[in-house]
């Protein structure tokens, strides 16, 4: 609970098979408003809603409660065809634990990495196998992915 700053880069898929992630998760989200973003996560295990502030630079508040897994599932469908199903792997890289989102469903071929800073001016080393950085894009905001059915989108 508090501040979430994050940066965010679209992946460059070919150089992603020689990574050793140190962990893998399926994950549904879904949202159920956008102003403030609010939104339900369940995982293989787990379920969760997080509500966010909008998005200042690359900061906003952000606060996470774990719920009932059987509520996140009715919650989820409550969210109608706004939910997004994606694999994350994390890896470690320069310090950071990167966070890779692997898209399913109507985003399948989008693959965005995530890393968490402790402050919006902290450096990073950035890795090869990230490319553009899209920080800033709305359009790859997991809330706006939702909301938009970009199934011919090329990524």
């Amino acid at each position: 609970m508090g501040m979430e700053i994050e940066r965010r880069f679209l992946v460059d898929k070919r150089k992603l098979h020689a990574l050793n992630f140190f962990s893998e998760e399926k994950i549904s989200q879904g949202y159920l408003s956008r102003h403030p973003t609010v939104r339900v996560r369940l995982t293989d295990e787990r379920g969760f809603l997080t509500i966010k502030s909008l998005t200042v630079d690359i900061s906003r508040q952000e606060f996470e409660y774990e719920i009932p897994k059987a509520d996140a599932e009715k919650l989820l469908r409550l969210c109608g065809r706004y939910v997004l199903k994606k694999y994350r792997r994390k890896i470690s890289y320069g310090g950071h634990v990167w966070e890779i989102d692997f898209f399913a469903g109507r985003h399948t071929g989008l693959i965005l990495a995530e890393v968490e800073l402790n402050s919006p001016d902290e450096p990073i080393d950035l890795p090869d196998w990230v490319t553009k950085e899209v920080s800033r894009d709305p359009r790859y905001f997991n809330s706006n992915l939702a909301m938009n059915d970009w199934t011919r989108r090329k990524y």
